[in-house]
């Protein structure tokens, strides 16, 4: 099992973690037909606006979450796995994490999006509880919003 510790990110993070969201996100670029909006980030700004948290294994950032809260609730920004370190168990252990925050907050749910043609998302977060609540249009595409409530 892989050790994993989580932190705050700070500004000297921003071009790590970009770097890093990039890797992740890169093999959506063909099938969605354009960059991801995580992908055009300034993760600076991120970082001093937003509830950033790194995950880092041995010194190396290797996973981040973006925590707010909008109009809706307690929302999961974004949440992105370096390349050599999916199918770890850290996506999940990301989101775990995301649900202790938004509890110690006081929310009873916790909400994200993604786009459409993303399915293995979709399949991640419908078998880890969330449960789809709307499908808002951009344009070309819709995004996907799920909602899990935590008991």
């Amino acid at each position: 099992m892989i050790e994993y510790s989580f932190r705050p990110a700070t500004g000297a993070d921003a071009s790590r973690v970009a770097a890093l969201v990039n890797a992740a996100y890169r093999h959506y670029v063909e099938r969605i037909g354009m960059l991801p909006r995580p992908m055009t980030d300034d993760y600076a700004e991120v970082i001093a606006n937003q509830r950033v948290t790194v995950a880092e294994s041995q010194g190396t950032i290797v996973g981040v979450i973006v925590l707010t809260v909008d109009d809706e609730g307690f929302l999961i920004d974004n949440v992105a796995v370096g390349t050599s370190h999916r199918g770890e168990g850290l996506g999940r252990a990301l989101l775990e994490f995301a649900e202790a925050e938004a509890r110690l907050m006081g929310f009873d749910s916790i909400h994200l999006y993604t786009h459409e043609k993303m399915t293995e998302n979709l399949a991640i977060y419908s078998r880890i509880g969330y449960v789809e609540y709307d499908r808002r249009s951009q344009g070309e595409f819709s995004l996907v919003y799920m909602r899990k409530h935590l008991g």
